[in-house]
């Protein structure tokens, strides 16, 4: 069932390891982030953050993966909790529109499989109340991984680049479209050239960026080491309503491929909404799907030229 997509799913597995005031609208001022027209409460999130920094909760922090960054220190803690509040606004939005709701039951029954309340306290950054809601998120979130995994498709290809000034310079061409688009490309090998892949094929690259890059997107990728090219990707086209091809795969899946598949989802609106961060937390990256210090971006997209 799998097919080879060769170097196109190479090159995006790769970057898939680095895990990057409103108007009229609300202000910043107040706000840990804005939603498209939606404030997360800054007061709000700061509680979270001082619980998450306490004597109490010290041993739920220290316990989390350092990275090669060294330390999980009050940054990454309050990043990681704007970045919950956001992709949760998001998630509302998306599984109203789809008509997915979790259950009291179903929500019960996977608290009492993650441990006692104690347990569960004791290793999360949240009151009890906060992480019932983030559990009720996950399950939502797989829900909506389950009904389009089998569906989920992109075609794309790619160029890399040996430097950053070439890479947005040939991103812009690219994104402007015509003969300069097509000179970028010029002499790239065939298995780099409008590949398509399924999410059935290969589900862990389904929780990556481009899923969920809109079609007629350019992405900008920066080098996963030093000495590695930059890579110039074009989402030629992107479904959620491709025929199945045989049973489904869902139960192969555990939940939090599911759930990431989920989240992936939610980055079209990400987009389409605008996200915008405190710069006290840092910047939004749509492309790891998180609140990022603002020179830790995995890279940059460029929208699909506006209609008209």
């Amino acid at each position: 069932m799998h097919r080879q997509v060769g170097r196109v799913v190479a090159a995006v597995a790769v970057v898939g390891a680095m895990v990057s005031g409103c108007g009229s609208g609300p202000s910043q001022i107040g706000s840990a982030a804005i939603v498209g027209t939606d404030a997360i409460a800054l007061d709000v999130v700061q509680d979270q953050i001082a619980l998450a920094l306490s004597p109490e909760k010290a041993q739920a922090v220290s316990g989390r993966n350092q990275g090669a960054g060294g330390g999980y220190g009050s940054p990454q803690v309050a990043r990681e909790i704007v970045t919950g509040a956001i992709l949760g606004d998001l998630l509302d939005r998306r599984t109203a529109e789809e008509g997915i709701s979790i259950s009291d039951a179903d929500l019960d029954a996977a608290l009492a499989t993650a441990g006692t309340p104690e347990e569960i306290a004791q290793s999360s950054l949240y009151t009890p109340e906060v992480q019932r809601e983030k559990i009720r998120d996950d399950l939502a979130a797989a829900a909506l991984g389950a009904r389009y995994v089998d569906r989920l498709a992109v075609t794309l290809e790619f160029v890399a680049l040996p430097s950053e000034e070439e890479a947005i310079g040939a991103a812009r061409a690219v994104a402007a479209g015509g003969a300069d688009a097509e000179a970028v490309f010029a002499g790239v090998p065939a298995d780099q050239r409008a590949q398509q892949v399924r999410a059935v094929d290969n589900p862990a690259l389904a929780t990556s960026f481009a899923f969920g890059t809109p079609a007629g997107s350019v992405i900008v990728l920066r080098p996963a080491q030093d000495g590695a090219p930059w890579t110039v990707i074009r989402i030629l086209d992107r479904t959620t309503d491709l025929p199945a091809e045989g049973p489904s795969i869902v139960d192969q899946l555990g939940q939090s491929d599911l759930q990431l598949i989920g989240y992936r989802m939610l980055q079209p609106a990400s987009e389409e909404l605008g996200v915008q961060v405190n710069p006290r937390y840092g910047v939004w990256d749509p492309i790891q799907l998180a609140v990022v210090a603002e020179d830790q971006t995995a890279g940059s997209i460029l929208p699909p030229p506006a209609a008209g």
